[in-house]
């Protein structure tokens, strides 16, 4: 028996597709099949599986299961829940590897899957193999059985171990995903008053989108924190991996800056450690962290590569612009948004200053969003190389960790390929307008030098 999956569904971090077109049942088993596979060459057992709220969940579920028992391999079904929650299954559970089924914060006809294999992300080459497998029908025949196992209460008594926060009245949105009811149970955990918002899942999104990081979804949580006078409010993406704040005015607190806030308390218990942060980061997060005494790391950006380097450098706290938050300190060095809202409850108690004050008194940079724009597959990479020989041969200050990110007097700019999709992504920072409008047309003239312009913007 053997396998096809669509070509554009094995990608860098994760396995994801539009249901019915691109991902399916079949689709499902045979990740089962493969991933079960590799479990029992690796003289492994068993694996957790979980899946977000999506309508299209529990039939992938079903099908992935059966997948890993043909394999041989014992599911332990934690049910519906974050992605964080099965990462933790993951981790303190007697198995050998973990799946949550999980289209992030795609719309929702999406679907995919996100693994870990033995507590180390499954991504880029680990993934393709199971396309290999499939299509040469290279799996492992066996049988095995499944078990529920109900996780949610022990997870969110984890998420309050050790909290030494004070109460706020706080706002969460968990935008019909899958962090509602782990939000709805850990709000009761946690002194202060608390407001929720769209707990109950709903995998058609009917309020808006579960994507924190785009401001027009979170509209709702900053008329609730204007209309209740609240400290501050969290907004969670659909599978509960990424985490948006705002402060008691509204105002958006970005990835870099959330990292900026958590780092302090992580220094001052280990004074030197590398601190981790993606190339979209600020320059400001990069000073701050320096400042603290910390080590700042500028690394690529994607979840499971951020999590490869924690391990290597033993950073105890990582983070992205996307509001991916890795804590290892006092915890599993995984993305979780839950625990970051925990932490930064915390980070904000022993700061002795309000979440507003905090934002306030961040340095003013002017900067652009993620701006990304299609580019062929086939000319990504290449124009990113073409760039980065070009600000060579000028003599610029170039950091090619992840594409080019270039400093100047004025501020920085980044290009760089995306690894999911046929995207080239820009963005720059100054500290005037001025200076960003200049760092923009540096953009646009690399742009034009590989006969490119910065088109229509592409979607996520």
């Amino acid at each position: 028996m053997t396998h096809q999956f669509h070509p554009t569904s094995l990608r860098e971090y994760d396995i994801r597709g539009i249901i019915g077109e691109t991902l399916g049942e079949d689709d499902a088993y045979a990740i089962g099949r493969g991933f079960g596979t590799l479990v029992a060459r690796a003289r492994g057992r068993s694996a957790a599986v979980g899946y977000d709220g999506r309508l299209s969940s529990p039939v992938l579920e079903e099908a992935l299961v059966r997948g890993l028992n043909d394999s041989g391999i014992h599911a332990v079904r934690i049910g519906m829940g974050p992605t964080p929650m099965l990462y933790y299954a993951e981790a303190v559970l007697d198995v050998d590897g973990g799946i949550q089924i999980t289209g992030s914060h795609n719309p929702a006809n999406y679907n995919g899957f996100k693994m870990v294999f033995q507590h180390r992300p499954f991504f880029g080459a680990d993934i393709q193999k199971l396309g290999t497998m499939a299509a040469s029908g290279d799996w492992d025949d066996g049988s095995a059985g499944s078990e529920q196992l109900d996780i949610l209460d022990r997870y969110v008594a984890r998420l309050v171990e050790g909290f030494d926060g004070k109460g706020y009245r706080i706002g969460w949105d968990a935008g019909n995903g899958a962090a509602g009811p782990v939000v709805d149970k850990l709000v009761k955990l946690l002194p202060g008053e608390h407001f929720t918002l769209f707990t109950d899942v709903d995998g058609n999104f009917p309020n808006h989108h579960p994507d924190p990081t785009e401001e027009k979804n979170l509209a709702d949580l900053r008329a609730l924190v204007a209309e209740k006078s609240l400290d501050f409010g969290f907004a969670f993406d659909g599978d509960g991996d990424r985490i948006g704040a705002i402060d008691g005015e509204g105002r958006i607190i970005w990835g870099d800056q959330l990292l900026a806030i958590l780092a302090e308390p992580v220094l001052k218990d280990q004074p030197g450690a590398t601190i981790i942060a993606d190339v979209k980061a600020s320059q400001a997060l990069f000073d701050r962290v320096a400042e603290l005494g910390g080590k700042p790391l500028m690394w690529k950006t994607g979840h499971s590569l951020v999590k490869s380097k924690m391990k290597e450098t033993g950073s105890p706290l990582a983070g992205e612009m996307s509001g991916h938050i890795f804590f290892a300190h006092e915890y599993y060095g995984f993305d979780d948004a839950q625990y970051a809202a925990v932490r930064l409850i915390r980070a904000v108690t022993a700061s002795g200053k309000s979440m507003t004050q905090l934002r306030g008194e961040m340095p003013d940079m002017v900067n652009t969003p993620e701006l990304r724009f299609q580019v062929d597959e086939s000319r990504k990479f290449a124009v990113i190389d073409e760039v980065k020989a070009r600000l060579k041969a000028e003599g610029a200050t170039v950091d090619d960790t992840d594409g080019a990110r270039v400093t100047t007097s004025e501020g920085w700019w980044l290009l760089r390929a995306s690894n999911t999709q046929d995207v080239l992504v820009a963005r720059a920072e100054a500290k005037t307008q001025a200076g960003l409008d200049h760092l923009m047309t540096q953009i646009d003239a690399q742009l034009a030098a590989s006969g490119l312009e910065r088109g229509a913007q592409a979607a996520h």
